[in-house]
């Protein structure tokens, strides 16, 4: 597809397949492609789907500054680009708490909504929470060294995500990657979520260090018809570490009547 203009900036936009949209969003730091192509592809058999990167990431336009609520006026402006006047929502991690406000602001547009390694609420992002967290050990080391040294904390066999790193590293300057980072931070959803109207899906990994299963359990029991999944092999990137369950699992949730 390419790029369009949004909400006054470039959002770079990719539209695959024909059906019911699915828009799908990425996490901090990286791009549709980084952190999507594994949902993209099989999707795309059934449904339209619509993956983007988000303002101050991939090829879309670096904003400065922007927030959370900037994020979502771009999914619906998105939308409303396209005439589509009810999509499904697929996010992960950072595009998970996206399409929770989404789906809080815009309830009757969401028909169903697939929230990954998700949480309620953050003073930070999780990667930042992270990175404060084992300061000492990561101090002096650059981000790709870091990623690896805490690896351990985020999935379920680091060995294996050692050939994903691109989906905790980021290709952002430091002060883009702030930028990201702070549009995320001080959120809190909880007495929000009984708003959302979509029948959702929560998905967790059982090994995430950055979102445990404790954060997507809460999520789910906020929202009035959720269902809450933990796989069992994962931690913060199960579309990558059980690719073939993930996509099985949600497939099932969006064809199911």
């Amino acid at each position: 597809m390419g790029l369009i203009k949004i909400n006054g900036i470039q959002l770079y936009v990719e539209v695959k397949g024909a059906g019911f949209p699915i828009i799908l969003i990425h996490g901090v730091g990286g791009d549709h492609e980084a952190h999507l192509r594994n949902a993209i592809e099989p999707l795309s058999k059934n449904f339209k789907t619509i993956a983007l990167d988000c303002r101050g990431h991939g090829q879309s336009d670096k904003p400065v500054q922007f927030t959370l609520q900037d994020h979502v006026n771009d999914v619906l402006g998105i939308m409303d680009h396209f005439s589509i006047e009810k999509a499904h929502l697929l996010g992960g991690s950072m595009g998970s708490y996206i399409s929770q406000l989404v789906a809080i602001t815009a309830p009757d547009r969401i028909g169903k909504l697939i929230l990954t390694v998700t949480k309620s609420n953050g003073l930070t992002s999780s990667i930042q929470h992270l990175f404060k967290e084992h300061e000492t050990e990561i101090k002096g080391l650059d981000m790709h060294s870091t990623i690896l040294k805490l690896l351990k904390y985020m999935v379920y066999d680091p060995e294996l995500m050692k050939n994903h790193l691109e989906i905790f590293e980021t290709t952002l300057s430091p002060d883009q990657f702030n930028a990201a980072n702070k549009a995320i931070g001080a959120f809190d959803f909880r007495n929000d979520l009984s708003k959302i109207k979509a029948t959702t899906l929560v998905i967790s990994g059982k090994y995430d260090g950055l979102n445990p299963p404790a954060e997507g359990m809460e999520v789910a029991s906020l929202i009035k018809n959720a269902t809450f999944v933990e796989m069992e092999y994962s931690g913060h990137a199960p579309m990558f570490e059980e690719p073939k369950t993930y996509i099985n699992t949600i497939e099932r949730f969006l064809l199911k009547a």
